[in-house]
């Protein structure tokens, strides 16, 4: 049962050996990245206990822990703007996920696709590469054909 002090205290039944990776905030929490899956849009970002991750991984839907009202919810139970799992990913230091999903409708409470249009560019500067640096993602791949011949 949660705690509204703390945040989530469920027991979990999250794999153990996933639990143990992750690296959660100061109440139970890991921040889970929201993406589209087929444009790489980033939709949104929410907050994952063991609890919400285990119900995202079993049940095909994305589950969080509502910081706010103290629960989990399922995105689009009400608004009927679900997100369809499409798959999730633990980062390097196991402290934030990233969730691929489906989006049906808006992903942002305010209506909008995503949560990130009613902020607004915040107009940083762009920046070069120093000189001398090779970015790789520039370079095309060899024709592996050519190589052979």
């Amino acid at each position: 049962m949660p705690d509204s002090t703390t945040g989530p205290t469920t027991v979990s039944a999250l794999d153990p050996r996933l639990a143990a990776r992750l690296k959660r905030d100061d109440a139970g929490l890991v921040a889970a990245i929201v993406q589209q899956h087929d444009t790489g849009d980033v939709l949104m970002l929410g907050w994952m206990d063991d609890e919400a991750l285990h119900r995202t991984l079993t049940t095909g839907r994305v589950t969080f822990w509502s910081r706010s009202r103290q629960e989990y919810w399922r995105k689009g139970d009400t608004s009927g703007h679900v997100q369809v799992v499409r798959s999730v990913a633990l980062d390097c230091d196991g402290d934030a996920l990233l969730v691929r999903v489906h989006q049906v409708g808006a992903a942002c409470h305010t209506g909008t696709r995503t949560c990130f249009e009613a902020g607004g560019d915040l107009g940083a500067v762009v920046g070069d590469l120093p000189p001398g640096t090779v970015d790789p993602s520039t370079t095309p791949d060899p024709d592996p054909e050519e190589e052979n011949q």
